[in-house]
């Protein structure tokens, strides 16, 4: 029998993991790759020295120790091997040898044991080394049994979800060692050379496990993300090509009809522009963006941004203008039939309908109305459109914050729009409607630009002909449109803006005026609403009246008409209830509709004396008056100001004290009693925010009367600005004033001199009954509020 048949039967009877480990072995150290024990594996052997160290083994009992590399070695004499390779490693069985023409070894060995290199003995032919065995203990609990539950079940999901070989698993199922089962899976997860290492150097049964449960998970999670990827990306490409089969199709049918498929689109756009009325710089590049669309497919997104930008230069009105109404008297009668009074406004509307009837080429103009809410400044442009045969168009700039809204967005965003302007413009279909710019003094501004700053150049009349939105990037012409913006106040309108703009003021309504709109407008528009006629409900003029002066308190007439359409309400029940007779609203029915009264005259719920003044106030909402309450307690010459008070009030008051201190010899004040004393300033209706110099002359007149123990006549209020030398400079807002004054049943007011001007404007029907007292000084004004006699 030959040696090579002895060999063979000899290993046959063999088993390796019964072999005794020597304590020194040659060690064969592998780049890129690590054994885990229980594997087995063919390796590819062509170094010279490796081959020896092959062959010697075999001559022996067949045991190598297999270790990796750190990384790739460097023949460097000087470096040490623990630094290059791994210390932990495994016992090899070398099982068969396969030796090709080219003298390459293939190599057929399984790791039997983990083993720790010691030291290092022999280096040259190849390396040998005292090992030690590093024994496994296999625990037998149910957290081991649970990991190895979990493990199979997770890498059977593995071996579906990545196409590994099915025998894997049914492997992993059959070996019952908990160290082979977690060495079997981790070789299986295309792990880094460390990151195998660091498993194999695990001792601890349970560390081991878990970490194998871990890296198993990442890699579960990573396939199953890639097959995400794979099936969205499968989808896609289905998607296009079923659209592109119906493309085909679609184009087949079109042949067989006689139609030109491609060029059907391209023809009608072409047709377009052709018979669109464009200007030079318009046609220009609409027929570039038609050239352009041409060559693009028409299944291609840039198809559809190109077109819409071509359908919007067609649709803008270049030049479409509609004709004005040059007839003044016309256009009087439909201003007075819309609104009642505003002469002022209507005046302006006429003249410049007149000026346009002898300047055809007149630039609009550009008009800011303001005034408090519901005094018509929304209805009044339809109205002016209206007279003017203009389309009307209207634009909420109120929390506009995006300097797009106005300019519109570049064609290199997604979805871009032109801004509000050129979208409006389409839509009114002509280049010269009324444009009412609503709300302009609640603009805002954030990180995405200021809207202001962009309506600078819309509403200029030197520079708004050349208008050039960001979406056409083509001048267009704004000097045609005649603009209307409404605001509420002034003062958070930035300056440049409201420079641009001519500001027409419309003062709130007196209750003649809303008695009047009620009669006129109000009640004939809700009698409409709620399905009446003027058969079927009548209100009396002391009704309205009292509705005017008990149920609302503004400046406007909104609150009036919700009134009128609470009573209509009221009306329309009993008439589907099954009552006939026609309902006649007087006073004494009101509340039945309404409820209580909800506002009482001011002047009634005061109780009067030395100190108590009453101020008139501007609110946006209209006029009111301002009671001043001045007590004083023995302290230390302090001042307290309450009732949440602005800085410039507060610095009235000062002012007023101080005034008053300095004439003290002339209201007959000892000087002692100012260091004595403290002084309380109060303005009623602590929870309403209060600031403005126009209270001024109330406070000085106030602590004079409480000073001098003289009282303030109930019938006065007062309004003006002082100053420490004692004038008084004029205010705003008079007509409000004036009005809220009537309204609480004054009789007199004094007004600064230079207030007269505003009191020439009041409509007579508001003087009416008012005594005016026009001063210069804070003198003045003392002389004529406080009473002669100090027990009045």
């Amino acid at each position: 029998m030959s040696d090579d048949k002895v060999s063979a039967d000899k290993q046959a009877s063999v088993n390796p993991a019964e072999l005794p480990i020597p304590e020194e072995l040659s060690v064969l150290p592998l780049n890129d790759f690590v054994f885990f024990p229980g594997m087995g594996f063919p390796l590819q052997v062509s170094n010279e020295n490796s081959r020896q160290l092959i062959d010697d083994a075999l001559l022996l009992d067949r045991l190598i120790a297999v270790v990796s590399h750190k990384k790739v070695a460097e023949k460097e004499p000087s470096k040490k091997l623990s630094e290059q390779i791994y210390a932990i490693g495994v016992v090899c069985y070398i099982h068969k040898l396969i030796k090709s023409p080219e003298g390459v070894y293939q190599v057929v060995m399984s790791a039997v044991k983990k083993i720790r290199i010691l030291e290092y003995t022999v280096r040259e032919p190849y390396l040998k080394a005292k090992v030690e065995v590093i024994e496994m203990k296999v625990l037998e609990d149910k957290e081991v049994e649970a990991y190895i539950l979990n493990l199979r079940n997770q890498f059977k999901k593995l071996v579906t979800l990545s196409q590994l070989p099915p025998e894997l698993y049914m492997t992993v199922m059959t070996v019952t060692d908990p160290f082979h089962i977690a060495y079997l899976i981790a070789s299986q997860l295309n792990l880094a050379v460390e990151e195998e290492q660091a498993i194999l150097e695990i001792n601890e049964l349970k560390n081991m496990l878990h970490k194998v449960a871990e890296e198993l998970a990442k890699r579960l999670e990573t396939v199953e993300m890639s097959n995400q990827i794979q099936k969205a990306v499968k989808e896609d490409m289905d998607e296009k090509q079923h659209e592109f089969f119906l493309r085909q199709q679609l184009k087949a049918i079109r042949k067989e009809l006689g139609e030109d498929d491609e060029h059907a689109d391209i023809n009608d756009l072409k047709e377009r522009v052709a018979e669109a009325k464009l200007g030079d710089e318009p046609r220009k590049a609409a027929e570039k963006e038609l050239g352009r669309l041409a060559k693009i497919s028409p299944s291609s997104p840039e198809y559809t941004v190109a077109r819409t930008y071509l359908e919007w230069i067609l649709d803008l009105p270049w030049e479409i203008s509609t004709t004005d109404s040059i007839d003044l008297d016309e256009a009087q009668r439909i201003l007075d039939q819309d609104h009642y009074g505003l002469e002022k406004i209507k005046k302006r509307i006429i003249e410049f309908l007149a000026v346009r009837k002898l300047k055809h080429d007149m630039h609009g103009p550009i008009l800011c109305f303001v005034g408090p809410p519901g005094v018509g400044k929304t209805s009044l442009g339809q109205s002016i459109a209206r007279s003017l045969g203009r389309k009307f168009v209207r634009i909420s700039l109120g929390g506009v914050r995006d300097e797009a809204e106005i300019r519109g967005h570049r064609r290199t965003y997604i979805g871009a729009l032109p801004g509000r302007i050129i979208q409006s413009l389409r839509k009114a279909g002509s280049n010269n409607p009324l444009f009412m710019l609503d709300e302009i003094d609640k603009l805002g501004m954030d990180f995405r630009g200021d809207p202001s700053s962009a309506l600078l150049e819309v509403l200029d009349p030197e520079q708004n002909f050349s208008f050039a939105d960001h979406y056409l990037e083509i001048a267009f012409d704004l000097s045609r449109i005649m603009f209307i913006t409404t605001a509420n106040i002034l003062d958070t309108i930035p300056g440049p803006l409201r420079d641009r703009m001519e500001v027409v003021e419309l003062p709130g309504y007196t209750e003649d005026e809303k008695l009047m709109i009620a009669k006129e407008h109000l009640i004939e528009k809700q009698l409409e609403a709620h399905g009446l006629t003027g058969d079927d409900l009548e209100l009396t003029d002391d009704a309205i009246r009292n509705i005017i002066r008990s149920y609302t308190r503004e400046a406007g007439v909104r609150n009036i008409e919700r009134k009128l359409a609470a009573i209509c309400r009221g009306v329309a029940k009993d008439i589907v209830s099954g009552s006939t007779e026609k309902v006649v609203v007087d006073t004494k029915d009101l509340q039945r509709y309404l409820g209580p009264i909800r506002f009482f005259p001011e002047m009634l719920a005061r109780t009067w004396g030395p100190g108590l003044a009453t101020g008139l106030a501007w609110t946006p909402v209209g006029g009111d008056i301002l009671f001043i309450e001045s007590a004083k307690m023995t302290g230390k010459g302090g001042l307290a100001l309450t009732g949440k008070l602005g800085e410039v009030m507060k610095e009235s008051a000062t002012a007023a004290m101080t005034y008053l201190r300095s004439k003290s010899s002339q209201f007959a004040i000892a000087d002692s009693v100012f260091a004595e004393t403290d002084t309380h300033i109060h303005v009623p209706e602590g929870a309403i925010a209060k600031d403005g110099p126009s209270a001024g002359v109330a406070m000085v007149v106030s602590l004079a009367s409480l000073y001098t123990d003289r009282p303030v006549r109930k019938d006065i209020a007062m309004t003006g600005e002082i100053t420490l030398r004692g004038d008084v400079l004029p205010v705003g807002g008079i007509k409000e004033k004036v009005i809220a004054a009537v309204r609480a049943g004054i009789t007199d007011i004094i007004l600064p001199h230079l207030n007269e001007k505003d009191v020439i404007e009041l409509p007579d029907n508001v003087k009416e009954g008012i005594k005016f007292h026009l001063v210069q000084g804070i003198e003045e004004a003392l002389e004529i509020a406080l009473e002669k006699d100090r027990n009045s």
